[in-house]
């Protein structure tokens, strides 16, 4: 992995906005897009400017992809970030209650088509019960889906519950985790590689014998969520 890689997960780790990064480090509108898409890595000047005005960013991180990504000591709290995403499992016994306002919604999936890609996402929520779940909470839950099918087994059996974050820049993939995708062909839960084709991504699902890989195309995002954790029912 590249710098500017680590350096578009660092941005998705602290849901930045990537303009607000650029002005920051005094990087031009657009810079970090450009670089990636021109598969070319951060100059070392550039990096260094970064952790001084990222101070919770691990130098050893940024520069060999080597440890954790944030510091410790006073940023221990984030430490839960350090922990793969789509790998940590909540007992629903023991933290899924209802509450009336707050909490997580869960939403069905078929709701996430045509789901905004602004931030203001609060007015399509409203119907949906919401959930009080800590873990979820503390990694930036935004919604949760219920699993439906078996495309993702043995990962995510049908009726698990999904906690999911929106990704607001599409050009970053954290190649082999899982994501929700809002398509022309519906809502997709899967795991995306690189494809041979700078324009697509490549969907695995873990069913492989009754789900083979796919390329799909990028444009054809409408938006995109990452799975942050499963709710496991028995």
């Amino acid at each position: 992995m590249k710098a500017i890689e680590r350096v578009y997960q660092y941005i998705d780790n602290k849901r930045l906005k990537i303009v607000d990064f650029e002005k920051k480090n005094s990087l031009s509108n657009g810079y970090l897009a450009k670089m990636y898409k021109r598969k070319a890595d951060i100059g070392e000047s550039i990096l260094i400017q970064v952790l001084e005005n990222c101070p919770d960013i691990s130098p050893e991180w940024l520069l060999t992809g080597k440890g954790p990504m944030l510091r410790y000591g006073e940023h221990i709290a984030n430490i839960d970030n350090m922990i793969p995403d789509a790998e940590r499992v909540v007992d629903a016994s023991k933290t899924l209650s209802v509450q009336a306002s707050g909490g997580v919604p869960l939403i069905p999936i078929e709701a996430i088509a045509g789901l905004p890609s602004t931030d203001n996402i609060a007015v399509s929520f409203l119907d949906c019960e919401h959930y009080i779940v800590p873990e979820f909470e503390s990694k930036g839950v935004e919604f949760m889906i219920r699993v439906s099918g078996s495309s993702m087994y043995p990962k995510y059996s049908n009726g698990d519950i999904l906690g999911c974050r929106r990704i607001q820049d599409i050009l970053f993939f954290q190649w082999g985790k899982i994501y929700v995708i809002d398509s022309s062909q519906g809502v997709l839960v899967k795991r995306v590689f690189e494809d041979a084709s700078p324009d697509n991504i490549l969907l695995v699902s873990d069913n492989k014998e009754k789900y083979p890989p796919f390329s799909f195309p990028k444009s054809d995002i409408r938006s995109l969520s990452i799975v942050v954790g499963v709710i496991r029912l028995e």
